[in-house]
Parts: C-alpha cells; sequence; structure tokens
C-alpha cells in the first residue's frame, strides 16, 4: 500500500499554497494525499464550553479549514484519493507522528502567525529538524504547481558519504517530472590560500576544486541512466550557491543528519538557511548519522 502524502494546513495562505502543491505532487506520484490540522483547541477552549454549545469554534473552523483544503485538492486533481483528519494536539509532535506513516510531508513555510515570507513558521522548523521522513517545505513566490517538467531538481552535494537519501530522493522526483538533476557541490580556498599572487592562487585553488569534483562523483556514484544529470563544482560558500541555483529550480534538495534519541532540531546551518530564503521548494531528506 503506497504511503500518502500528508499535508499539515493550517487555513492561511502558505498552508493552501502547500495544498496545490501536494496535489499536484500526489497525482503525479500517484500516492493518495492525506490533510490534516492539529490544534490544542480543547485545552484553550475548555471541556465545559464543548458540552453546553456543542463543537468549540474552533473545532468548527478546524473542519472547515480541512473540508475547504479537501475540495480544493480534488477540484485541482479529481483522482487523487483525499482524506482528512482534525487533531486535538499540538502541530508539531502531530505532524511528527504523521510523518511516520507518510510518504513525504508538505508544509507551509509560515502559518497564520507569520509576519513575514522570509521567515520561516515555528512548527515548520521543528518538524523539517526533527522528522524520518522527507519535509518538503513551499518557499518561494512561483505558482503552486509541483513542475511538470522543463526545468531542474537542485541536488546539494554535502561532505556526508551517507547522504544517499537525498540523491535518491532527487532523482526519484527527477523522474516523476522528467526533469534533470543538477548536482551541486560548493567549495572554498582556507583564506590564507586566497592572498598571494593571482596564478598561484588559482593553482592553490585546485586540490579544493577536485576534491568537491571527487564528492560529486562518489553521490552520484548510482544515478540510473534515464534521468539526465548535470554536476556543478562551484567556489564559494554554500548558502550563496545553493540560493543562487534556486532562483530557477523547481526544487532544491539538501540532507540532514538524523541522531536517533537525540530530542534536539536536527538540522545543518545550510539546510536552515535554505528552508529561509530559498526562492523554490525545499525538500528536507533525513538520513540516519
Amino acid at each position: 500500500m503506497e504511503l500518502p502524502l500528508v499535508v499539515g494546513v493550517d487555513g492561511s495562505e502558505s498552508g493552501m499554497r502547500a495544498v496545490d502543491w501536494a496535489t499536484d505532487e500526489a497525482a503525479l506520484r500517484g500516492v493518495p494525499l492525506r490533510l490534516v490540522y492539529a490544534s490544542l483547541w480543547e485545552r484553550y477552549e475548555g471541556a465545559a464550553l464543548a458540552d453546553g454549545l456543542g463543537s468549540p469554534s474552533e473545532q468548527v473552523i478546524a473542519d472547515d479549514i480541512v473540508e475547504a483544503a479537501a475540495q480544493r485538492a480534488h477540484r485541482r486533481h479529481a483522482d487523487v484519493k483525499v482524506s482528512t483528519d482534525v487533531l486535538p494536539e499540538e502541530p508539531a509532535p502531530a505532524l511528527l507522528r504523521e510523518g511516520n506513516e507518510a510518504s513525504a510531508l508538505v508544509l507551509g513555510s509560515r502559518g497564520r502567525s507569520g509576519i513575514a515570507e522570509l521567515l520561516l513558521g515555528s512548527v515548520t522548523l521543528a518538524v523539517a529538524a526533527r522528522a524520518y521522513c522527507p519535509v518538503i517545505v513551499l518557499r518561494g513566490s512561483q505558482d503552486n504547481r509541483a513542475a511538470a517538467g522543463g526545468r531542474r531538481i537542485v541536488l546539494a552535494v554535502g561532505e556526508e558519504p551517507d547522504e544517499s537519501a537525498a540523491v535518491r530522493f532527487a532523482f526519484g522526483e527527477a523522474r516523476a517530472r522528467g526533469c534533470a538533476v543538477e548536482a551541486v557541490r560548493a567549495w572554498r580556498r582556507p583564506a590564507h590560500e586566497a592572498l598571494g599572487h593571482p596564478l598561484s592562487s588559482r593553482g592553490a585553488a585546485r586540490p579544493h576544486e577536485e576534491r568537491a569534483t571527487e564528492l560529486l562523483e562518489a553521490a552520484l556514484s548510482g544515478a540510473p541512466p534515464d534521468v539526465e544529470l548535470r554536476r556543478r563544482a562551484v567556489e564559494g560558500p554554500a548558502r550563496k550557491v545553493l540560493l543562487d541555483a534556486s532562483a530557477t529550480a523547481d526544487l532544491l534538495v539538501v540532507g540532514a543528519r538524523r541522531h536517533p534519541g537525540h530530542s534536539g532540531l536536527q538540522l545543518g546551518r545550510v539546510a536552515r538557511a535554505m528552508l529561509h530564503h530559498s526562492a523554490c521548494p525545499v525538500a528536507v531528506v533525513p538520513h540516519r548519522g
């Protein structure tokens, strides 16, 4: 049985963009779509109010939100199987649990309390930094449609040899869209090596560029033959290199190491920067480390 694509909905514009994108994604993948609203409305509105007045107002709002999201998904792709649920729980723990039975979690970049597009919502950050399934965060100002082809998936290649989950995810997404994967590895020279004569400086840079190329080749050694692959070793800070690449990408894929038993945020600096500032949707793909 195919695991569903789970979307966290809250009635915000960002959340509805996530519904649109995830509906297209579910149609591409041929998987069910599950729409989840989570809130502790019972704690704040009280059981007495529930008994005296019927359904609490927040529950009514929640039911309306998931119903509106389901109708929106159905209008977009009538053939996608859609289910909904309203959970009286804290959003982050509820979504993390949902992720245990999901092919991926899809979230807006910020919720109803968000104050700026450049800022990442606290729930989204908490889920992206802890989930054991891929988490796709709808960044950027592009339209809401999961690309049907024509551009590319950008894969950030890091230092870790065991980031194969992110590599597999990127190729799976590219295959579904019929587009290319552009694997990017940023590299930099130590500051003291960049201060000499330009000719000697270029020579000193060669080992660092070669190391970046080696990492690309190692990461992509199992690349499937049916997906177009491009490799780029780019000098510069990883944050800037990847943000520049995101400007014309359909999706940016980054890996995130997970340490079993660790309860804190498990998200590297580069991945966090992408979640805050990428110009396209970002997929955070966990791997055990």
